[in-house]
């Protein structure tokens, strides 16, 4: 087999790969060594620092790039067009880029990002005669509009998509100056994504029951929702995670009870093969660049939080799994992992992953770092992290609690958590705490608990619930003032997460509802955890006025004379080892929101 490299942000188009290094963006030729890669843009150069690649697309017969920018105190990208030959250089920037694709030589769609939404798609063409037009706008500010192109680049599809609906407009690449066409109109509550083949359209959508993903398909020429047929369902508590369309057969990458599987289905006869990923693997993630269907390999990573990134090539001739020979990182060979369920107060079985030394003595008196989210039909981050392999080292046990309202046993998972559901995500987060000192994972006076953005959201109505359960809470730009929030339709994301949430303003029941849980709302005189808060001044997301609100009515309760003495049972760290892991959690609290950080002390750790 032949060896591939595999670099950060890198992807491989015909005979080349693109990668990003040392700032810059290179080019390598399959086969050729490393002294020949040829360095296409120097982010230096355009006076960009602090700055990453995002995304990058080769145009169809590689005379142009795009790459979006990023810095790390900004959401927003600009887009670099790069054209290529002999000498490359610079030929355009577009600012406030979110998605972007390009169907010809010189003929790149993309959408521009404004206030944290996504409404408007343009047409834009280099060359001698440079020439950019709107050609879709989304009028309904909970939709969310991004741009892909199918794998067989016969098609680019502008998505238009809410946190329940979706709606897809169709452009001929070889005819992009056509107008888009529309697979089918919105329906509430039906969810769809497109791929194309043979003059078919090959369709992951909800449609129908039970109402969780499943394949259909229907000729391009009548692809309203009347002729879609049904090829394949998948079991309950399955999570779709991706779909890769080949000549003759379709991959798709899943979770089934929270673990990995790849499926291959035969696009003629409509037979599955099942394969289960190694059973360390938490996540995968996919090459981004469309490339030729006829190719018969499919390349991705898989990781786990505390196993770097390994590559693996999946080819369908062989049916086969294929690890890359040399790994650039050593995989951690001393943890164990669990996989266990806690039953929650419904009895529903909630999935929790936990790693921890492998010789390990004695865990109840280790200490034990609780991750958890549960929102929008997100699955729990569990990419690999060096911090969290050191650690492992350090003796800490970590456990990621997949509550309902994230997605990783399916969309009744999410359904489950949302809305007026939202409490569920709080009864399984405690389940899965109690489930875990009962299992002999750690003790309450030795149990911290992270979360981040709405994440939040749960774990601040923990603090007020139920606060003997931990010791310490770590959260990151933490959503705290949910009910303010929501009622202030001026903020950027409010309309849009009115279905997750539910809408306080029209509706006296979702209202007293969020009231009865919000972190902010029912902060009371009793003894608190030990709260790290970290926030970004200028994080459109989670402002920071609400997270500012939350402290200064903690501080005013911790403060409070008559509150409960709050020294009992607490031990003091006596070994280097106990502080370099309170230090080690500082990085780890802090690393995501790195840009102008201000830190909020609740309490001291």
């Amino acid at each position: 087999m032949e060896t591939l490299f595999f670099f950060i942000s890198q992807i491989r188009f015909g005979d080349f790969i693109y990668y990003e290094e040392d700032g810059c963006i290179l080019r390598l030729k399959i086969g050729d060594g490393f002294n020949n890669c040829e360095v296409l843009l120097r982010l230096e150069e355009l006076s960009l620092y602090n700055a990453f690649v995002e995304r990058i697309r080769i145009s169809p017969g590689e005379e142009y790039m795009a790459a979006s920018i990023k810095t790390s105190d900004s959401e927003e990208s600009m887009c670099v067009i790069v054209k290529l030959g002999k000498y490359p250089e610079v030929e355009d920037f577009i600012p406030n880029v979110f998605s972007f694709e390009w169907v010809q030589d010189g003929i790149l769609f993309y959408t521009c990002q404004k206030n944290l939404r996504c409404c408007n798609v343009f047409r834009t063409s280099f060359g001698n005669k440079k020439y950019t037009e709107c050609i879709y706008t989304e009028q309904d500010p909970r939709f969310f509009v991004d741009l892909h192109c199918t794998r067989d680049r016969f098609f680019l599809t502008i998505n238009s998509n809410s946190k329940t609906t979706s709606e897809v407009w169709l452009v001929d690449c070889h005819q992009p100056w056509n107008v888009p066409v529309l697979v089918q109109k919105r329906n509430s509550g039906v969810m769809y994504h497109i791929e194309h083949r043979n003059n078919e359209l090959y369709i992951l959508t909800n449609y129908g029951e039970p109402s969780e993903y499943k394949l259909m398909k229907t000729s391009v020429d009548s692809c309203s929702i009347k002729n879609w047929q049904l090829i394949y369902t998948w079991r309950r508590k399955t999570k779709l995670i991706d779909m890769v369309m080949f000549k003759d057969h379709c991959i798709i990458f899943l979770k089934y009870c929270n673990q990995l599987y790849l499926n291959t289905i035969s696009l003629n006869d409509h037979s599955v093969q099942f394969l289960k990923l190694p059973a360390w693997a938490c996540a995968c993630q996919l090459d981004t660049q469309p490339q030729d269907s006829s190719i018969d390999t499919c390349s991705f990573l898989l990781s786990s939080p505390v196993h770097p990134p390994r590559h693996y090539i999946y080819m369908l001739g062989k049916s086969g799994l294929y690890e890359q020979a040399e790994q650039e990182k050593p995989v951690m060979t001393d943890c164990h992992m669990a996989r266990l369920e806690a039953k929650s107060k419904d009895g529903t079985l909630v999935p929790v992953t936990v790693f921890y030394k492998g010789n390990s003595k004695d865990l109840q008196k280790k200490p034990l770092l609780i991750h958890v989210y549960g929102a929008y039909g997100i699955d729990l981050n569990m990419n690999f992290k060096p911090e969290k392999q050191m650690l492992i080292e350090d003796g800490w046990i970590l456990a990621y609690c997949h509550v309902r309202g994230g997605g990783e046993l399916g969309l009744s998972w999410h359904t489950g958590g949302c809305l007026d559901n939202k409490l569920n995500g709080l009864d399984d987060l405690e389940a899965c705490i109690k489930s875990l000192h009962n299992l002999g994972f750690s003790e309450p006076l030795s149990t911290a608990l992270t979360a981040y953005s709405a994440g939040g959201i749960l774990a601040g109505t923990l603090c007020n619930t139920n606060p003997k359960l931990i010791r310490a809470v770590a959260l990151q730009a933490p959503f705290l003032d949910l009910l303010n929030t929501m009622l202030d339709t001026q903020l950027p994301l409010t309309i849009e997460e009115l279905e997750e949430w539910g809408d306080p303003a029209s509706d006296d029941k979702y209202r007293d509802y969020i009231k009865s849980y919000c972190p902010y709302h029912n902060i009371r005189p009793q003894t608190y955890p030990s709260i790290l808060i970290t926030a970004c001044e200028n994080d459109q997301r989670v402002p920071i006025g609400g997270i500012l609100k939350y402290i200064q009515r903690l501080r005013k309760v911790i403060m409070d004379p008559q509150r409960h003495n709050r020294d009992h049972g607490m031990k003091v760290l006596k070994t280097p080892s106990e502080y370099r892991s309170i230090y080690l959690l500082g990085i780890l609290f802090t690393q995501i929101y790195q840009n102008q950080r201000c830190c909020y002390w609740g309490r001291l750790l």
